[in-house]
């Protein structure tokens, strides 16, 4: 490994060399950008689609950080990411980046359902989602499935964090992410 390598492995560990979305409609959207922190200041947001170019790890903490407890709290999310990224290593012996990726590709609803009003009758239709919004609710349903599962259990936030991005990658139906996509694709089913 080059010395230019070294310079960017996330949290000085973790690098992004070799790691690949499996899946085609996400590839443009999973941006897998070497970082050393993951934290740009908020560079992308005032340009339409440029979240799709932020780093994946970002994103991730970004959503941690939602309404509640962590709201705008970054440097704590962070923490709970690094300390995530940590167990997640501990326990499968992979690089947690890729684990993310494959969390966020298990985790990404394909369809879902919009309301139809024909003639004062209102019915759900089935729709597909785009691929922008797909990376979006993945990453909401891990971030929000962790936060459940972290509320009144003595277990700490960061091991449910990893906890739900293990299930999440291993595509089990015990992951709130996975459930969750599961429900929203049997819904749109339902709704063709």
């Amino acid at each position: 490994m080059s010395e230019r390598q070294n310079d960017f492995l996330l949290f000085g560990k973790w690098s992004f060399d070799g790691i690949e979305v499996k899946d085609p409609g996400l590839q443009r959207y999973i941006s897998l950008k070497p970082v050393l922190i993951p934290h740009s200041m908020g560079r992308h947001e005032h340009r339409r689609f440029q979240k799709s170019h932020l780093n994946i790890v970002e994103r991730l903490v970004n959503n941690i950080m939602r309404p509640g407890k962590n709201a705008g709290k970054k440097s704590r999310a962070i923490k709970f990411v690094k300390s995530a990224f940590e167990i997640i290593h501990l326990q499968t012996g992979r690089n947690p980046i890729e684990v993310l990726v494959r969390a966020v590709e298990n985790a990404a609803p394909c369809e879902d359902t919009t309301r139809i009003m024909y003639g004062g009758i209102v019915y759900h239709q089935a729709v597909d989602i785009s691929p922008q919004r797909r990376v979006d609710l993945a990453l909401r349903f891990i971030a929000e499935g962790a936060r459940l599962a972290a509320f009144s259990n003595p277990k700490p936030f960061e091991e449910c964090l990893a906890e739900e991005i293990i299930l999440a990658a291993n595509k089990d139906i015990k992951s709130y992410a996975v459930q969750k996509r599961n429900e929203m694709e049997r819904i749109a089913m339902h709704a063709r």
